[in-house]
């Protein structure tokens, strides 16, 4: 089923090269049947390739999808045209009325610094506040997952020695979860950050649940609420050649990154990547869709359990 998308934005020519299904508000409209509304909050630089990457996860499913992009108004972008942005997202003031099936929080590359040191993390603060009333399942990634526990739990993120870069093995620990529903016992998932949550620390804490781990990569998938929030400390997301752009990236800045583990071939920069995690992604993003946004969400997005009430730090 389609990915419904604004008539213009410019990816989706890629998508439909790519032969995805998405369909643009014109055809949307006279269509007689309820969408899944899910909103993306995204912090990644480069937002086009973000959008790219996202919208191809969340076409894999039998569900109509209704894609509306959310950025920080109290951040300003230096890598997204101002018109691409005021086209096609809008700000966390603007959606702060607004009821969702189900929001995706990004990565940022801001792992570097404290949260309260990031410009825009008083409106997150207020994001996550308005999660709690507003949204039936958030899915956090990257660094938006870590600030997700840090905001709803207390937990802190701590420096690696150095960062983890590449496509690494996890096991599955909880295989009766929905979530992880057609996993194999090893799946493979990109890792890019130099930070993470402690696996200690998220053992301490009775809200969360670890659902996959890697010795190498630390915790990569946990949820908390049955489901309403999950947490998921790679990128699943990511297309083939990613970690090349950003490991070039990287060597352009004269930083001293390692080449990502397991990912060229005979660690040879020069060969084409193997794409091993796709069909997890596909099946990580199906199963929150289904099992606890589609599963979950009321019809009436007006009713939702949660209450009527809006976050007390947004203002009317």
């Amino acid at each position: 089923m389609p990915v419904k998308i604004a008539n213009d934005l410019p990816v989706r020519e890629i998508l439909e090269k790519e032969n995805i299904f998405v369909m643009d508000e014109d055809r949307a409209i006279h269509q007689d049947i309820r969408p899944i509304r899910i909103c993306i909050l995204n912090l990644m630089p480069l937002k086009e390739d973000t959008e790219l990457q996202i919208l191809r996860e969340l076409s894999n499913t039998p569900l109509q999808i209704d894609v509306t992009f959310m950025r920080m108004e109290t951040h300003q972008s230096k890598h997204t045209t101002k018109s691409h942005l005021e086209s096609f997202y809008k700000t966390s003031r603007e959606l702060r009325s607004s009821r969702f099936d189900g929001l995706i929080v990004t990565g940022a590359p801001v792992e570097l610094l404290d949260f309260e040191q990031v410009d825009y993390w008083e409106e997150i603060e207020s994001v996550f506040s308005w999660v709690n009333t507003h949204v039936t399942s958030a899915l956090f990634l990257c660094w938006g997952a870590q600030a997700a526990m840090y905001y709803y739990y207390g937990l802190p993120k701590r420096m690696l020695k150095e960062k983890l870069f590449g496509v690494f093995e996890h096991r599955v620990y909880n295989r009766k979860t929905p979530l992880l529903r057609g996993f194999d016992d090893v799946f493979k998932m990109p890792h890019s950050r130099y930070t993470e949550v402690s696996a200690k620390d998220i053992v301490k804490c009775d809200d969360l649940t670890i659902l996959a781990q890697s010795k190498e990569a630390g915790v990569a998938i946990c949820m908390a609420e049955n489901g309403r929030k999950v947490f998921v400390f790679g990128h699943p997301e990511y297309d083939r050649m990613q970690l090349r752009r950003e490991y070039e990236r990287d060597q352009k800045k004269g930083l001293d990154t390692a080449l990502p583990k397991y990912y060229f071939p005979d660690d040879d920069p020069g060969k084409r990547p193997l794409l091993t995690w796709r069909a997890t992604a596909n099946n990580l993003y199906t199963n929150w869709l289904n099992y606890y946004v589609y599963q979950s969400t009321p019809f009436k997005l007006d009713g939702t359990p949660w209450g009527d009430e809006l976050p007390d730090n947004y203002e009317s």
